[in-house]
């Protein structure tokens, strides 16, 4: 097992890596403050792990919600159904909500959490790789709103998080492609030599090794987590870790929610992010080959939608939160392994970008 920490002060937790580490419970059980427990899941991960959680919770107050399952139910109308739970059942300021899903589940129990009585503890046990690498880690939750991705949330950190790989062997290989995105993406803004170690471990990472998705994941929580350490708000260097999502965020509105998968949309829009790059000379048309040959091994699309034009891309893009008044800032390449967060390109390039895409 391998563990790392987000250093937050006295906000610090840890990330426990390994197999069976729901199991594990004198490792995560000490977060837990208070007997009231409320579990949140969805339809399809509370049949696979939803008794592994609770068999280890004997003598706690257990409740459970059982959302549906995918990106179209991320509202504020499901994350009200939490509220009436821990509200129908008694749940006092010392619960603790423990999210049990991917990125969807994260999202809205730490939105939960962080509202409810102004704030209780969660704990974050990802169930997919996308969740385990990205959205776990940080404090970022929210729900979508039909005009922008996560434009209603709370910076709330966990009190720590577990990524067990058993979860990933019931992976559908879409979902572990979209995870593979943001992984990439580690490799891109920030270290050339794990972008070259995912080139030559692909194969191993799509055939789920044990060993190569330990390394993957701890070293995605590891750059994220110094990242975050540096910038928990996003007021600099975090906005890093947003390479693709501008436009990918973009494609998932426009597509409805769940038609695209986050990190399908990401890889397109981390494609389109290169491909501007280039066209500003920042990085070389050799770059640009690696950039799409590491997304194609995984299995990701390198094209948006050919139903989204530039018009649709801008309208989307105009709600963005890196819009700041109103200048759109980009995350941009200046090598591999080398991003910079900039306002400062001329909008042909950008148009020019969208109009390829399209």
């Amino acid at each position: 097992m391998l563990t790392l920490s987000v250093a937050l002060e006295e906000r610090s937790y840890p990330i426990f890596v390994g197999r069976n580490v729901i199991e594990q419970a004198e490792l995560w059980l000490p977060y837990i403050r208070s007997h009231q427990v409320l579990i949140v899941t969805n339809a399809t991960i509370a049949p696979l792990y939803l008794d592994r959680v609770k068999a280890q919770l004997a003598g706690k107050q257990v409740d459970e919600v059982i959302l549906p399952d995918g990106e179209g139910y991320k509202t504020l109308e499901y994350v009200n159904k939490i509220f009436d739970v821990l509200l129908a059942k008694g749940h006092n300021r010392t619960t603790t909500l423990i999210a049990l899903g991917g990125g969807v589940v994260g999202d809205m129990t730490g939105f939960a959490a962080a509202s409810y009585q102004r704030g209780v503890d969660f704990i974050q046990i990802p169930t997919t790789l996308l969740s385990q690498v990205d959205s776990s880690v940080g404090g970022k939750t929210g729900v979508n709103h039909h005009l922008g991705k996560n434009m209603i949330g709370a910076f709330h950190q966990p009190r720590a998080v577990l990524a067990d790989l058993t979860t990933l062997d019931t992976l559908p290989e879409r979902e572990l492609s979209a995870g593979l995105a943001e992984v990439i993406k580690y490799g891109l803004i920030i270290d050339a030599p794990f972008l070259q170690w995912l080139e030559d471990n692909m194969s191993a990472l799509l055939q789920r090794d044990t060993t190569a998705l330990a390394y993957a994941i701890h070293r995605s929580c590891e750059i994220k987590a110094d990242i975050v350490a540096q910038d928990e708000r996003e007021g600099g260097v975090r906005a890093l870790l947003n390479l693709g999502h501008t436009f990918g965020h973009a494609i998932e509105a426009h597509q409805g929610y769940g038609a695209w998968l986050h990190g399908e949309a990401v890889a397109a829009g981390t494609m389109m992010a290169a491909r501007m790059s280039a066209k500003l000379g920042w990085i070389s048309a050799a770059d640009l080959t690696r950039t799409e040959q590491v997304l194609l091994a995984a299995g990701l699309p390198v094209k948006a939608p050919a139903d989204m034009n530039e018009d649709d891309f801008m309208r989307r893009m105009a709600v963005d939160k890196k819009v700041m008044h109103g200048q759109l800032r980009l995350i941009l390449l200046k090598a591999l392994g080398e991003a910079v967060i900039t306002g400062d390109y001329p909008v042909e390039a950008l148009s020019a970008t969208l109009a390829e895409s399209a």
